[in-house]
């Protein structure tokens, strides 16, 4: 009789843990809000979102001229980046579309993830980086 106790205990046990890993992933979404250029002459703004830690984070982003050198409109630039943080969180490293242009980015936690942003065929741009 106990046998057949620990036979259905176990089966319970074991069907609720297929029941937890197939329960899907729920989407996180975060605010991202930065700053770009050698006087933050650039602000960033996105929304990401993704499934979980091994996929990058991606949503719209939006780069605005907030630099005393605007004329009439700030100039605004929209396209996509797509985010990886590391586990611990201590380093992000990202990919930005800005015009079509594909830029990568690293940077360092303390505050705020500091590090440069990089574009083809012009001079690499400090980028800080903050999450909400």
């Amino acid at each position: 009789m106990k046998t057949g106790r620990r036979e259905i205990v176990r089966a319970a046990v074991q069907l609720a843990l297929l029941g937890a890993l197939a329960t899907p992933a729920v989407a996180e979404t975060r605010e991202v809000l930065g700053y770009a250029g050698v006087l933050g002459e650039w602000e960033l703004t996105a929304n990401v979102t993704g499934d979980d830690s091994t996929k990058p984070l991606v949503g719209p982003l939006t780069m605005t001229h907030v630099g005393i050198c605007t004329v009439d409109s700030p100039e605004e630039k929209n396209d996509e980046i797509r985010l990886q943080i590391s586990q611990p969180a201590s380093r992000i490293s990202a990919t930005l579309l800005l015009d079509g242009v594909e830029c990568t980015y690293s940077g360092r936690l303390s505050d705020f993830y500091s590090g440069t942003m990089n574009c083809p065929a012009r001079a690499p741009v400090p980028l800080k980086i903050w999450l909400k």
